[in-house]
C-alpha cells in the first residue's frame, strides 16, 4: 500500500511549481496526512513566458510544450528527493492549466505524466479533471475531498490563490465548493504593470482609491449572481474583468479596487461566527487580510506556513492516494458531476 506522495501544483499566478512529500493513513475511517518535505521552484523567465503563452501555441508547438513541462516536473521531483526512492513512493500531478471551459466539455492541464513517470520509474497520477467535465462537472474544484476528510474541525475551508475558492458541508451535511472570484490572476496582473511580479502587502492597492463605478461592476458580474456548482478559469478574466478596467485609471486605483471588490465577494460568502481555514498565497497580503476581516464576522485562522503554502500540493497528493487506493476522489456535490468518481489517470 502506497501511503507516501508527492503532491505537484502549479496555479494559475505562476508563482512556480509547488512539490510536498506528504505521507497518509487511514484509522478507523478517519484519514490522518503529515508534510514531510515541501519546497518551491521559481520559475524561470523562459518558463513563466511558456506557459504564460501556451494557449496561443500552434498544436505541435503545445504538445511539444506538454512534453517539455512533463520532463521539467520528472526532473525537479528528482531533485527535490534525491535517493528517498522507494516501492512506497508515488506522485499526484496536477499539472499547469491551460484551458479551463467546462461548458464546452473542455479543460487541460499540461506537464505530461507518462514523461513524469518514464523520468521516475515510481506511479505517476495526473490528469484528474478531464474525467468530471466528460460526466457533466465542472472539473472544478478539487480540494473539497481534501477539505472535508482532511480538515473536519473547520466549518469552511478557503483557498487564496490565483482565485479565491471555498468548501463547506451544508445544512444536509453535503460538501458544497465554488470558486468565488480572481484574486492574484488579477493581482498580479496589475503589479506586473508597475514592473512587480506582485503586490507585496498590498502597498500599491493601500495607497489608492477605490473607483466606484469599476466597483459597482466588478460586483455586478453575472457569475456572481449564479449558484453553484460553478468554477472560473483564465478565459473568463480575460473576457468578463479585464474588459471592465479602462486605461485612464492609475494602478493603485485599480489595484485598491480590486481589493475592496475580492474582500466584499469572499466576505459574502462567509457564514458569520464561523471557523474558516484560510490558505494560499493570498494570506500574505496584509491589506487584503485586512479587508476581509474588516468585512467578515467569522472566525478566521491562519495555519502554519506549510500549510499555507502547500495545501493544495498536500490535496493533489491526496487525491493520487485515494485513486491508487480505489476510492472517491471527487464529489459530485461539488462538480456537479453525473456522479462520484475516482479521477485520474495513473502511469506506472
Amino acid at each position: 500500500m502506497i501511503n507516501k506522495i508527492i503532491g505537484i501544483m502549479s496555479g494559475t499566478s505562476l508563482d512556480g511549481l509547488d512539490i510536498a512529500l506528504c505521507k497518509f493513513s487511514k484509522i478507523n475511517e478517519h484519514y490522518n496526512f503529515d508534510i514531510l518535505q515541501a519546497e518551491t521552484i521559481e520559475y524561470s523567465s523562459e518558463w513563466r513566458n511558456r506557459l504564460k503563452n501556451a494557449a496561443s501555441m500552434s498544436a505541435s508547438d503545445f504538445c511539444r510544450l506538454n512534453a517539455d513541462y512533463g520532463n521539467f516536473i520528472g526532473d525537479r521531483i528528482a531533485d527535490f528527493i534525491g535517493n528517498t526512492y522507494n516501492s512506497n513512493l508515488a506522485v499526484g500531478s496536477h499539472g499547469h492549466t491551460i484551458f479551463h471551459q467546462p461548458i464546452n466539455g473542455i479543460t487541460v492541464q499540461i506537464g505530461s505524466g507518462a514523461h513524469i513517470a518514464s523520468k521516475l520509474k515510481i506511479p505517476v497520477v495526473c490528469n484528474f479533471r478531464e474525467y468530471d467535465v466528460a460526466l457533466g462537472g465542472q472539473g472544478a474544484p478539487l480540494v473539497p475531498i481534501g477539505d472535508k476528510l482532511l480538515f473536519q474541525k473547520y466549518d469552511m475551508c478557503i483557498n487564496l490563490g490565483g482565485f479565491s475558492n471555498i468548501s463547506f458541508d451544508n445544512s444536509s451535511g453535503v460538501r458544497v465548493a465554488y470558486d468565488i472570484c480572481p484574486v492574484n490572476i488579477l493581482i498580479n496582473y496589475f503589479a506586473k504593470k508597475k514592473g512587480l511580479d506582485y503586490d507585496e502587502n498590498g502597498k500599491i492597492g493601500r495607497t489608492g482609491e477605490i473607483n466606484i463605478r469599476l466597483l459597482k461592476k466588478l460586483n455586478d458580474l453575472d457569475y456572481y449572481k449564479k449558484s453553484y456548482p460553478k468554477s472560473l478559469g483564465r478565459e473568463w478574466v480575460e473576457k468578463e474583468v479585464l474588459s471592465l478596467i479602462f486605461d485612464n485609471i492609475p494602478i493603485r486605483d485599480v489595484l485598491r479596487t480590486l481589493y475592496e471588490h475580492i474582500a466584499i465577494q469572499i466576505s459574502t460568502n462567509i457564514s458569520s461566527s464561523s471557523k474558516v481555514l484560510f490558505t494560499g498565497g493570498g494570506v500574505y497580503n496584509s491589506f487584503l487580510m485586512e479587508l476581509i476581516n474588516k468585512y467578515s464576522n467569522a472566525y478566521i485562522i491562519i495555519p502554519d506556513k506549510n500549510l499555507i503554502n502547500y495545501k493544495e500540493a498536500l490535496i493533489f497528493a491526496f487525491l493520487a492516494y485515494l485513486k491508487l487506493n480505489n476510492e472517491i476522489n471527487v464529489l459530485a456535490s461539488v462538480t456537479g458531476a453525473s456522479k462520484d468518481h475516482s479521477a485520474g489517470i495513473i502511469y506506472n
